[in-house]
């Protein structure tokens, strides 16, 4: 997902100061293609690299990032987590069960695949006859789009993962437009042209939807190499490129919902994660949810009261959350993140965050709504070589925290859309006999 580079005209007067505040010279990425990429591959740092916001490569050969970093040695250890990385079709979505027996109409689970802990994607069908594509859904932006074949190189096609692509020819239903699309991430950017054709998520169906079809990603480093094929948006209108309608908002007007709701769970340690529309699963959420409404209306944003390190510090300084299922990891303003590193007895290596994995590091907790919401060491942490552990924090110019899949996993989050609230909830694997709770 990203974060807008500005505020648009068309955002509410009330959302466009924070908008504003949340703008940067350049988007800001929460996107994760190159942090797969980087797990696909040793690089010459001997440390996993994690290049969300900026494009940070491998050492070039005339400089083999010498000195803290060769000390972080062995590639395999870290990329084991990210063994295979061949295409595999997600499972089907099935209806979630509303009472013993018999299907609940209007709510629809889609089963995520893991990859590597690092994202999450399901199935949907776009046109007549539906052809399939496995799609990021990311709550950190609004469109929807797939690729063409010429989105692809031949150098990649030949060598890189296996894409499914659109084909308006093949569908009845399909109209194209001549308005082109463009959205930039700050891993990179695609483009192509607007069209319209019906979408199916599950059993869900948005007829004559406006989605993209993107015939270049060559801005997009990394796309070639990712078992995904497209991003499906679940923020607001507000900040959909085109101002055209969302996914969401189209799901709610048809009266398909039982309530204008979705959740999220994300697997931990390869185990598959769920989303749910129209209500929330029981089975992966334990006690009950904490709300907290949103500080406006275009990314899942939330007032942060204060960001804490065990009993050691209090932060107040930036008071916003952006709840982002497109992020890989934490993500907050540089000299946050630094001071909290320091503290942790983390250390900078090529950018990134490293701790020894015998620390005795206090948890990490970020106030939402008058609540905390804590990470343990063992939750921060995204991969180990030996005995050097890396932790899933990244920092940016900004004033703003993004609580990204690192969060996700250990906190159930209900994306209540009717409200304009979020949910959290403490995640639970699957397991228990209980009904799931639809909303």
């Amino acid at each position: 997902s990203r974060i807008a580079a500005a505020s648009r005209a068309r955002s509410p007067p009330q959302d466009r100061e924070l908008l504003s505040s949340m703008a940067s010279p350049t988007p800001v990425s929460v996107f994760t293609v190159a942090l797969l990429a980087a797990l696909a591959a040793p690089v010459n740092a001997g440390i996993l690299r994690v290049p969300l916001r900026r494009q940070a490569a491998a050492a070039s050969p005339g400089d083999p990032a010498g000195g803290a970093a060769a000390a972080a040695a062995p590639d395999e250890a870290l990329l084991s987590k990210a063994a295979s990385f061949a295409y595999s079709a997600p499972p089907k979505p099935r209806r979630s069960r509303g009472s013993p027996g018999g299907d609940k109409p209007g709510t629809e689970e889609i089963v995520l695949t893991n990859q590597a802990d690092v994202i999450y994607y399901g199935e949907i069908r776009i046109g007549t006859p539906g052809q399939p594509f496995t799609v990021v859904f990311d709550t950190g932006s609004a469109n929807l789009w797939v690729p063409l074949p010429a989105a692809v190189s031949d150098v990649a096609a030949a060598g890189g993962m296996e894409h499914n692509f659109f084909d308006g020819a093949l569908s009845s239903t399909y109209e194209a437009t001549d308005e082109v699309f463009q959205i930039a991430y700050g891993s990179g950017a695609v483009s192509g042209d607007f069209c319209r054709d019906n979408v199916a998520v599950g059993d869900l169906l948005v007829e004559n939807f406006t989605f993209a079809e993107v015939d270049n990603t060559s801005g997009f480093p990394g796309y070639d190499n990712v078992s995904f094929d497209g991003i499906l948006g679940l923020g607001f209108r507000s900040i959909s490129e085109g101002g055209v309608p969302t996914v969401m908002a189209q799901l709610v007007a048809s009266g398909q919902l039982d309530e204008p709701v979705f959740a999220f769970y994300l697997g931990d340690g390869g185990e598959s994660g769920q989303l749910v529309f129209g209500g929330v699963d029981r089975a992966h959420y334990v006690g009950r949810f904490h709300f907290v409404n949103l500080s406006h209306v275009s990314y899942w944003a939330v007032h942060l009261d204060k960001v804490r390190l065990g009993t050691v510090l209090n932060m107040s300084i930036s008071r916003n959350a952006i709840v982002d299922s497109g992020t890989s990891l934490l993500v907050g303003p540089k000299t946050e993140v630094e001071v909290l590193t320091k503290l942790m007895g983390a250390v900078n290596i090529s950018g990134y965050w490293v701790v020894a994995c015998n620390s005795s590091a206090p948890s990490l907790g970020f106030s939402l709504g008058g609540r905390d919401f804590s990470l343990d060491f063992d939750d921060l942490v995204i991969g180990r070589a030996g005995h050097l552990c890396l932790l899933g924090l990244d920092h940016q110019d900004s004033n703003f925290w993004i609580l990204g899949d690192v969060f996700m996993r250990k906190y159930y989050v209900q994306f209540d859309w009717g409200r304009k609230r979020v949910g959290f909830a403490r995640a639970s694997p699957a397991g228990r006999a209980a009904p799931p709770n639809f909303v």
